[in-house]
């Protein structure tokens, strides 16, 4: 195996990792507090956030399997609210309005990922919340993807935005940026392409064509 996929599956492990260790975290705290905790009241506040923490652990590794893994359960076709579920698992309670308009038939397994990889991304850019919006739909032979984010501030980081437009050799990889080269990754198996586009200071759009082999 090359050093370069060495090191691009230690990036995406170490992003996994750390999207898991607060969650986990918490849950093993949950289990500390509980075990000394005496009042019915504060032991009942307990177990809702170990319920709270032990619920986020599951919606992200849901997630990860799909986004980072070979989503073993599925076929070629992954079924679209198997995607849609993910991502409203990552997004939790955060003040993000999701507009899913993609229907109802099974998508490409590398469309999920990349699906999935871009939400992941621009997910983390709405700190303050906002909306986001993702289509895709067959053209013919290509399959072409969407996601657009409204806010009053997109916090998308330099790096992967210079990969997401530009290509995977744009910038140095890192934890942050694996999931934007993991795109550019799976749009070039599909000989397809990324672009990413800032539409104005609050707008951005994101998108991938994947054409097949």
């Amino acid at each position: 195996m090359s050093d370069d996929r060495v090191d691009f599956a230690s990036m995406l492990a170490s992003r996994l990792c750390h999207d898991l260790l607060s969650p986990v975290g918490a849950f093993a705290n949950g289990l500390e507090l509980l075990a000394d905790e005496k009042d019915p009241a504060m032991r009942e506040r307990c177990i809702e956030l170990l319920e709270q923490s032990a619920r986020t652990s599951a919606n992200k590794l849901k997630f990860f399997r799909l986004a980072f893994g070979s989503a073993g359960g599925f076929g070629e076709l992954v079924p679209a609210d198997e995607a849609k579920s993910a991502i409203q698992g990552i997004i939790g309670d955060r003040a993000i309005e999701l507009n899913w308009m993609i229907g109802g038939d099974p998508l490409p397994k590398p469309a999920v990922k990349i699906i999935l990889n871009l939400s992941l991304l621009l997910v983390d850019a709405l700190v303050r919340g906002g909306r986001l919006d993702i289509g895709c739909e067959k053209q013919g032979e290509a399959v072409e993807i969407a996601l657009h984010v409204e806010a009053e501030r997109i916090f998308l980081d330099a790096d992967v935005e210079r990969i997401l437009a530009e290509g995977e050799g744009a910038t140095a990889m890192t934890s942050r940026t694996a999931p934007a080269v993991l795109v550019q990754a799976v749009a070039r198996q599909s000989d397809g392409t990324v672009m990413l586009a800032r539409e104005t200071p609050t707008s951005l759009l994101v998108g991938a064509v994947l054409r097949g082999r």
